[in-house]
């Protein structure tokens, strides 16, 4: 059986009491709201926070909002709620349908939104017990000097692999951080950087308070999800995209992957190609060949990475093609 290592729980009832304990603690402390990703990776020891900062008593976390403006949505609202909300299957059911895949109905009333956002980044080499990382001399990512997916790879290839971030990026989202210095306000897509240990662009101490996504405004979106079972497991390819439509034709496209590098990757070239386009076929298989020529998997989740690649491109037109159909 794996066991938690010792720590010490704080239970803060506001914010700025939260960020202080996690300024007092430094390196050694880590929030933690569902506990999903955390928990499990302090029993494996990819984790060993001294203090764990709980974020369950923070009303001002738990609130969820829709107004003409679009939505708010604190950082430990649970990912049931969001999936199940009217409100938010009425007005962007491309992001409920993507939490609708995360895992499984318990884990989803456990998880949070924030947990999903600032998922921790994921690799066969990593994702393992103790033992068995001792076994093979441990990973660059923790303990180690080498990075198995590519020995002579100077980072680590761990892969990002957050269902709803994908959406998120594609509807526009912006995240609200709070930290020692005050709040700031980034595009979600500016969280993440492509590296395996150090994936977030997020300030020492800083806490996940809040996701606002504007309101649609033309925007439509959609979601798919590879992996090999239909339930639990974590996307070995996600691909979210939205188009805003002016006369017939698309004005402006997004379209994000997660699971083929350690940040979600932005597919520019495709999203440029199909701007002046109404989605036909042509234009659909010339964005899904742009999307398979970016998409470059590596050996560090389930299935061949090179198939991986090649269903990017199937993904990607499939999700377009989502978009082109009546609701």
């Amino acid at each position: 059986m794996l066991r938690l290592p010792p720590f010490r729980f704080h239970r803060p009832r506001t914010v700025r009491e939260a960020v202080a304990i996690k300024a007092d603690a430094g390196p050694e402390g880590a929030f933690v709201a569902g506990g999903t990703d955390l928990y499990p990776n302090m029993k494996r020891r990819q984790q060993v926070p001294r203090h764990v900062i709980s974020l369950s008593a923070i009303p001002a976390l738990a609130r969820l909002r829709l107004n003409s403006d679009g939505a708010a949505i604190g950082a430990a609202v649970p990912l049931s709620r969001l999936e199940r909300d009217e409100r938010i299957l009425r007005r962007y059911p491309a992001l409920a349908r993507a939490i609708s895949t995360i895992s499984t109905p318990p884990l989803r009333n456990m998880g949070t939104l924030g947990g999903n956002v600032l998922l921790d980044t994921r690799c066969n080499y990593y994702d393992q017990s103790f033992e068995w990382r001792q076994a093979i001399d441990f990973c660059m990512k923790k303990d180690g000097a080498i990075c198995w997916v590519a020995p002579a790879s100077p980072r680590c290839l761990a892969v990002a692999s957050a269902d709803s971030v994908p959406v998120l990026i594609a509807l526009g989202a912006r995240a609200r951080l709070h930290g020692p210095e005050g709040e700031r306000e980034v595009a979600v897509e500016d969280l993440y950087r492509d590296d395996g240990i150090r994936y977030l662009t997020t300030a020492p101490g800083e806490l996940l308070t809040e996701v606002r996504i504007p309101r649609a405004d033309g925007w439509r979106a959609s979601y798919r999800k590879l992996r090999r079972r239909g339930s639990f497991d974590f996307p070995v390819l996600g691909v979210g995209a939205a188009v805003r439509r002016e006369a017939g034709a698309v004005a402006e496209a997004r379209i994000v992957l997660t699971g083929v590098a350690s940040a979600p990757l932005r597919l520019k070239a495709a999203e440029n190609r199909l701007v002046g386009s109404r989605l036909d076929p042509p234009d659909v298989a010339d964005a899904a060949d742009l999307a398979a020529r970016a998409a470059r998997p590596m050996d560090n989740t389930d299935f061949s990475f090179l198939w991986r690649k090649e269903v990017a491109g199937r993904f990607v037109a499939a999700v377009l093609s989502d978009l082109n159909s009546p609701r």
